[in-house]
């Protein structure tokens, strides 16, 4: 087995070799004056089952276009099996046509990292389930949720009540109600601009409760921030925010401030572009269960269990 990081996020990658048990692979990864993206693996890979750690967040297409890279070397470099570990999947909230003259670049994503050679994807969080459906390899889908699920219950929150922030949001919503055994709640919204967003109701009881709104990702801030002060208009107490991939965007700094969130409970699965102490932020690793799927997926043991939220 051999595990190589891209420059996304270097840190997790770090992590998730030592929990292995195997130092990353060596790999020169740089630029010509151009621009362009110049790739060299330094190790010898023939025969190998090799997995590269590469989320595609800021700036996105250049990580793209690096895990591509990656994995068209690794492939040249007759490696047995190339497994791309991506932490965030960029491009998963274009997953479907919903204008006329659209593309679908979450499908056309998945083409691109076939054609390069990946073999297999290791994921986390898909923005929509149905993203395994766009790929003709194996997918392992794993969830954040047993890392957030874990904090959450040594705080043991009292009356709490998970709150799903949109519609979409509502499956996820329900799971992690089920694992804090706590009650659910629905605040229905509308985009009324590219990064405005209009909260105006809430579907079932959130007054007096410890509200904890959970999402997939959170990048301007805009329907977490609605969503919490239409909870606090309902006479929710202590609000908290549990969002696997802490896509902050610089704008989103200020506009999460005046949110009345006590704490953003986020992941290491990309990197943090805001100061934490900016926020309250509590960032939660998960390179240990990425650590276990890589080991299952090399030893061909199932890694089925890690799916269950």
């Amino acid at each position: 087995m051999k595990i190589f990081s891209g420059t996304a996020n270097p840190e997790l990658a770090k992590e998730i070799a030592k929990a292995v048990g195997v130092p990353l692979g060596e790999i020169s990864i740089s630029h010509f004056p151009d621009g362009e993206i110049s790739v060299k693996v330094l190790d010898n890979i023939r025969g190998n089952d090799v997995f590269i750690i590469q989320p595609t967040s800021y700036p996105t297409n250049e990580n793209l276009m690096e895990l591509l890279i990656v994995i068209d070397a690794m492939r040249r470099a007759s490696a047995a099996r190339i497994t791309a570990v991506m932490p965030f999947y960029g491009y998963a909230r274009q997953d479907r046509k919903d204008q006329p003259r659209v593309p679908i670049t979450a499908k056309l994503v998945a083409n691109l990292l076939v054609a390069a050679g990946a073999n297999r994807l290791l994921a986390m969080d898909f923005h929509s389930q149905q993203l395994q459906g766009f790929f003709d390899i194996p997918v392992d889908h794993l969830y954040a949720a047993p890392v957030i699920v874990k904090y959450l219950r040594e705080m043991q929150i009292e009356n709490a009540v998970v709150v799903s922030p949109d519609p979409g949001g509502m499956k996820m919503a329900y799971s992690y109600s089920r694992l804090l055994k706590s009650n659910l709640a629905i605040v229905a919204k509308q985009r009324i601009g590219p990064d405005e967003v209009e909260s105006y109701n809430v579907v079932g009881d959130v007054a007096g409760k410890t509200a904890i709104l959970v999402d997939d990702l959170i990048s301007t801030g805009g329907t977490l921030c609605a969503a919490a002060k239409l909870l606090k208009k309902h006479n929710a107490g202590d609000i908290y925010a549990a969002i696997s991939h802490a896509v902050f965007v610089p704008a989103a700094n200020d506009k999460l401030k005046q949110a009345p969130i006590k704490e953003f409970i986020v992941t290491n699965s990309v990197p943090l572009r805001i100061s934490p102490a900016a926020l309250p932020i509590r960032i939660l690793s998960v390179a240990g269960i990425l650590a276990e799927a890589i080991i299952r997926i090399h030893n061909n043991q199932s890694v089925s269990s890690l799916f269950i939220t």
